[in-house]
């Protein structure tokens, strides 16, 4: 009976002779940690004390959850830019640092998904699963390790494709007045991306709920939700998302891009961007400049825009395109954030309201519209398509708006004028109907070599879709030639104008007695 109990206890005793030699052999390992207080609470910054350590664009942890940005770092105090609900802070609050810089999720998971800056999904399908993350902003590319632009990003646009043409890791500016149909060019070219191995970020910037759910709606409805990341920061979520959403985008973007894919982002639109950067700056005491802005305003996009490129082979040989979006006031295009941008980017097109009311959609103003690489990435048959289009509408312009005063106009100018009204009819495109490039061609081949302008001006829609219908006449072998390097060979171009003759002969005017 004795003898369990002193095998008991003799367990016992070396169990607390154990518990006695760690707790002698402990050493506590005390590390040092800063921690700041919050001074203030704006909207959408705070102001903080402390935190001698901190570096430019650190992240900071707050009470509940909530990270901001080090954007201002003073000597007594640093200015940080909230990233969530910055209206539960309350001066006092402990901040601590994170010591790294915000990054965002990447990877495949990401395709079809609406989601936050922050990596949030707003679509209701569960956890969204990265294969990895990236900081929010990066150094551009080298110059070393870029290649030229010189393969085309078809837009399904035919004013676009024919006469403004942009290439794969291009710079092109839309910009225009509001409700001109900016962001409607934009998302004709993500669905026209399908089935060309293009994968598609489109980035919603201080846009309404409502806006982002139909246009989500619309790029499911044509099957582009599956090759499309949309990011967005509400216009009613505070300006600091706002500020990073672009940036954001842009290294999604890139993870697919250093892995050998042609990406296309569109940031809707830079304008609520910039605002959003001056609702900052000015909360932070950041001194103004030009209309209120900031005096790195320039930087603020130049730096974002400038990571769009083409890669070398030896590097993946993958492409960024950006398609940012501005708005302009009374056709203002000396604005300053206008100029800024037009600076930065390879082209613009720009999109006017005086066609916009004359029921030209897209209301491309070929005139005021330029890409700075042009031809170099337009396809051979396009360039022969095209011709002497953009001059020839450019002098129908001009006759027309001297038509106007009534004066009397020789026969050649009537034939102008009337070859132009034909031009205008043809670059008349609905909406969300993005055309394939055998289809353009045709259009764009018969125009030129005016077989329209026999047919009444009425009958124009008509005539361009039994010239669109007529290509599937042709022979399979010579469409496939059309996306290729090749030169247009004249007996493609004969084959395509036959057909179109053919297509076109119910529609001529009787010729006058």
């Amino acid at each position: 009976m004795n003898a369990p109990l002193e095998s008991l206890s003799t367990v016992l005793d070396q169990a607390l002779a154990g518990i006695k030699r760690r707790r002698e052999a402990f050493k506590p390992d005390l590390a040092p940690q800063e921690v700041g207080i919050v001074v203030s609470v704006s909207t959408g910054v705070a102001r903080v004390s402390g935190l001698p350590g901190v570096a430019l664009d650190e992240l900071l942890e707050f009470p509940g959850g909530v990270f901001g940005i080090a954007f201002n770092l003073d000597e007594t105090e640093i200015g940080a830019v909230l990233l969530g609900d910055y209206w539960r802070l309350r001066a006092g609050d402990e901040v601590r640092r994170t010591g790294r810089v915000m990054d965002v999720a990447v990877g495949e998971g990401l395709l079809g998904r609406v989601l936050t800056p922050l990596g949030v999904p707003l679509d209701g399908r569960g956890e969204i699963i990265p294969t990895g993350r990236l900081p929010l902003e990066r150094p551009a590319a080298h110059i070393m390790d870029r290649a030229p632009v010189t393969v085309p990003l078809q837009t399904g646009l035919k004013v676009v494709d024919a006469l403004i043409p942009i290439g794969r890791g291009q710079r092109e500016l839309i910009l225009g007045d509001r409700q001109t149909g900016k962001t409607t060019i934009a998302i004709d070219a993500i669905i026209n991306q399908r089935g060309k191995d293009v994968l598609c970020i489109y980035c919603a910037i201080g846009q309404r709920w409502s806006n982002v759910a139909k246009t989500v709606t619309v790029l499911r409805e044509h099957g582009a939700m599956i090759y499309t990341v949309v990011v967005t920061a509400g216009g009613n979520e505070p300006p600091g998302l706002a500020y990073i959403c672009p940036y954001a985008a842009t290294s999604m973007a890139e993870h697919f891009m250093e892995n050998g894919r042609d990406v296309l982002i569109v940031y809707d639109d830079l304008t609520h961007h910039a605002r959003a950067y001056r609702e900052l700056s000015l909360l932070l005491h950041r001194p103004p400049g030009r209309e209120a802005f900031p005096g790195d305003i320039f930087y603020l996009h130049s730096r974002l825009l400038e990571r769009a490129t083409h890669l070398r082979p030896e590097l993946g040989g993958g492409s960024l395109t950006a398609l940012p979006i501005i708005e302009t006031e009374a056709q203002n295009l000396s604005a300053y954030i206008p100029t800024n941008l037009i600076s930065i980017t390879d082209g613009q097109i720009y999109l006017s309201p005086s066609l916009f009311d004359l029921g030209v959609f897209p209301a491309v103003d070929v005139g005021q519209s330029v890409s700075r690489v042009g031809g170099k990435v337009q396809r051979a048959s396009y360039r022969v398509a095209a011709g002497d289009l953009k001059l020839a509408y450019a002098q129908f312009e001009e006759l027309e708006s001297f038509a106007r005063f009534g004066a009397r106009l020789e026969d050649m100018n009537k034939r102008i004028l009337a070859h132009g009204q034909r031009i205008r009819a043809c670059l008349k495109q609905p909406e969300f109907n993005p055309l394939p490039l055998a289809e353009q061609i045709a259009v764009l081949l018969a125009l030129n070599a005016k077989l329209f302008d026999s047919v009444p001006i009425e009958r124009m829609p008509e005539a361009e879709q039994a010239v669109r219908t007529s290509v599937e006449t042709v022979a399979s072998r010579t469409l496939d030639r059309l996306d290729s390097e090749a030169i247009f060979a004249d007996n493609d171009r004969e084959a395509i104008l036959f057909a179109a003759e053919r297509a076109l002969e119910p529609f001529s005017a009787p010729e006058q007695p």
